[in-house]
C-alpha cells in the first residue's frame, strides 16, 4: 500500500510538471526523463520493480495502438520507402554499429550483450519525435516520415532483441535462420494484426450499442492483438501497429461521435499515465541499478555512457545521406515527383530521440538468466540505456528548434489546406441540399440551407493575407474571423444559465446532462474550427 500511495503522489507531481511543460511550451518526454533522474536522487523513496514479463504487456500495446491510431495510413502508404529504409535498415545498422562500439569499449559485455544493448536503443521513439517536432512548422511529409519509422522501427528494434535475447539465454544463434524468422514473425504478427482489426471492425459495425462498452473495447483490443500474435509467435508489436492502422482507418465509419470523443480524451489520459509511470518507475530503480554497477569507476561510466550516445546520434547521419541521396540517383520517378532539400535531412538526422519504448526493453530484461545465475550485466545496461535516451532527449530535443531557426527552414503551415477542403465540404453539402431536399416545406429548407451558407459566406469573407497563397509571413493561428469567437461567448452563456438552473434545482438532472453535452460538443467543433497550431 505504502508503494501505491508514492506512485500516486509521484504522478501527481508529474501531470503537475506537465501542465507546467504545455504552459511554457516544453517538450514533455523531456520533462519526463528529467522527472527520472529527479526522483532517483530523493531520499527514502522505495525501490519498486515490475515482472519484466509484465513491463511489455503492460505498456507496449497500448502506447503502440496510440501511436499507430494518430498515424495517417494516406500518409504511411506515400512514405513507405523512407519509412522501411528507416525502421528496418536504419534500426540494424543502429544494432551492429552499437554493439560493436559496446564491445570494443567494455571489456565485460560479451557479442551478445553487446547487441542486446543496441537492439534496445536502436529504434527511436514515436510519442519523442511527435511531441517534440510538433509546432516547429516541418513539412508533412518529414513528419509523416519520422511518425511512421517510430512506429515501424519499434517491431524490427524489439525482433533484434528478441534474438539477442535468445542468444543470450539459449546459448546459440544462427543468422540465415533468425533472418528467416524474422521475416515469418513480421508476416504472421501482420496478418494476426489485420484479423483482429476485422474482426473488432465488425463487432463495433454490428453489434456495439452503447458508448462505454465501445470505449471498453477500444482498451482491450490491443491487448487482444498483441497476446494472439505472441501466443502463435508472431510480431506481437507489428500485430498492434496493424490493428491500429486498420481500425484508425475506418473510425470514421465505425464508431459513433460521441464514442470517438470518449475514446479520444481517455487514450490520451491513459497514454499520459503510462508514459510518465515508466520513468517513474526507472527513478525508482536507478538508486539500486547505480548501487548495482558500483565496482566501475565514475568515469568510466560517464565515458561509456557519453560514447554510445554519441554512436547513436552519429550512426543516423551515416545512414540517412546514402538513404536519401541513392534512390534518387537510381530511379528518375524519384526526382520528379519528391522534392529534395538537404536541410530536411539534417532535421530527420537530429530527430532521433529515443524513449519508452526502449526504457520498458530494458526494463523487461529478466532478472535471472536461469535459476541459479543472474542475468550479467543487467544494472549496466540499463544504465546505458538510460544515458542514451537522456542524452538524445535533452540535447536532441533542446536544441532541434535552434537548428531549424539556424538552417533558415520556412515554416509550413497546413491553414491554406485547411480552408479549402472546409470550401469543398460546405459547398457540396449546400448542392446536395439544393438537389434531394427541393420538396421540403419551404422554411424548413430556409432554416437548413441558410446554416450552410452562412458557414459558406463566413469562408469567403475570412481575412486571409495577401500573400497567404505566396512565400512570405505566415498567417497566425487562427483563420477563421470573429464569427466562431462569438458563438464560443454565446454558447458559454447558455452553458452559464443553465448551471444557475442547475444550482437552483430548477432543471432535471437527465434534462441537465443532456443539455451539457450538446453544448460540450458543440464546443468541441467550434474549437476544431478555430485551429491551433
Amino acid at each position: 500500500m505504502e508503494n501505491i500511495t508514492v506512485i500516486i503522489m509521484l504522478l501527481f507531481g508529474v501531470a503537475f510538471l506537465s501542465l507546467v511543460s504545455k504552459r511554457y511550451n516544453f517538450p514533455i518526454p523531456i520533462v519526463l526523463v528529467l522527472c527520472g533522474v529527479i526522483i532517483s536522487v530523493v531520499p527514502g523513496l522505495p525501490v519498486i520493480a515490475l515482472s519484466p514479463e509484465v513491463v511489455f504487456i503492460v505498456f507496449l500495446p497500448p502506447l503502440l495502438y496510440h501511436a499507430a491510431w494518430y498515424t495517417s495510413w494516406s500518409d504511411f502508404k506515400q512514405t513507405i520507402r523512407p519509412i522501411t529504409l528507416a525502421a528496418v535498415g536504419l534500426v540494424f545498422f543502429t544494432t551492429t554499429a552499437v554493439a560493436i562500439a559496446a564491445h570494443m569499449l567494455i571489456d565485460d559485455i560479451s557479442w551478445p550483450l553487446a547487441f542486446l544493448l543496441g537492439a534496445i536503443v536502436s529504434p527511436p521513439d514515436a510519442v519523442s519525435a511527435t511531441s517534440i517536432t510538433k509546432g516547429l512548422g516541418l513539412h508533412p511529409r518529414l513528419i509523416a516520415i519520422l511518425e511512421g519509422e517510430s512506429l515501424v522501427n519499434d517491431a524490427s528494434g524489439l525482433v533484434a532483441y528478441k534474438y539477442a535475447l535468445t542468444a543470450i539465454t539459449a546459448g546459440n544463434f544462427i543468422l540465415w535462420q533468425a533472418g528467416l524468422n524474422f521475416v515469418l514473425m513480421s508476416t504472421l504478427g501482420i496478418a494476426i494484426g489485420l484479423g483482429v482489426g476485422f474482426v473488432m471492425s465488425y463487432i463495433h459495425k454490428r453489434f456495439v450499442c452503447d458508448d462505454i462498452i465501445e470505449v471498453t473495447l477500444t482498451l482491450l483490443t490491443p491487448f487482444s492483438s498483441y497476446l494472439l500474435a505472441e501466443h502463435f509467435e508472431g510480431s506481437g508489436v507489428l500485430a498492434v501497429v496493424a490493428t491500429g492502422l486498420y481500425l484508425s482507418a475506418r473510425s470514421g465509419t465505425i464508431f459513433t461521435h460521441e464514442s470517438r470523443i470518449m475514446t479520444g480524451t481517455i487514450w490520451s489520459v491513459l497514454t499520459n499515465i503510462l508514459n510518465g509511470l515508466i520513468f517513474i518507475l526507472i527513478g525508482l530503480q536507478l538508486r539500486q541499478i547505480i548501487e548495482g554497477i558500483s565496482n566501475y569507476s565514475g568515469t568510466s561510466l560517464f565515458i561509456w555512457g557519453a560514447v554510445i550516445s554519441i554512436v547513436v546520434i552519429a550512426v543516423r547521419f551515416l545512414w540517412v545521406i546514402p538513404a536519401a541521396v541513392l534512390p534518387r540517383i537510381i530511379s528518375k520517378n524519384i526526382r520528379l515527383k519528391e522534392e529534395f532539400d538537404y536541410r530536411n535531412m539534417i532535421i530527420f538526422g537530429w530527430s532521433g530521440m529515443r524513449g519508452v519504448v526502449s526504457m520498458a526493453a530494458a526494463l523487461a530484461l529478466p532478472l535471472m538468466l536461469n535459476k541459479t545465475e543472474e542475468f550479467p550485466l543487467r544494472n549496466l545496461i540499463i544504465y546505458l540505456v538510460f544515458c542514451v535516451i537522456l542524452s538524445t532527449l535533452v540535447i536532441q530535443g533542446l536544441t532541434l528548434p535552434w537548428i531549424i531557426k539556424k538552417l533558415k527552414i520556412e515554416r509550413y503551415s497546413i491553414l491554406a489546406e485547411e480552408y479549402d477542403v472546409r470550401n469543398k465540404i460546405v459547398s457540396e453539402t449546400i448542392t446536395h441540399i439544393e438537389d434531394n431536399f427541393s420538396l421540403l416545406d419551404d422554411e424548413l429548407l430556409h432554416n437548413i440551407k441558410s446554416k450552410y451558407e452562412v458557414k459558406f459566406n463566413r469562408l469567403q469573407k475570412t481575412e486571409l493575407p495577401a500573400n497567404f497563397f505566396g512565400n512570405g509571413k505566415l498567417l497566425g493561428n487562427e483563420i477563421f474571423n470573429d464569427f466562431t469567437k462569438i458563438q464560443i461567448d454565446l454558447l458559454n452563456v447558455e452553458r452559464a444559465k443553465l448551471e444557475s438552473m442547475h444550482k437552483k434545482g430548477s432543471v432535471n438532472e437527465e434534462i441537465f446532462r443532456k443539455i451539457e453535452k450538446e453544448l460540450d460538443l458543440e464546443e468541441t467543433r467550434l474549437w476544431m474550427e478555430m485551429y491551433e497550431e
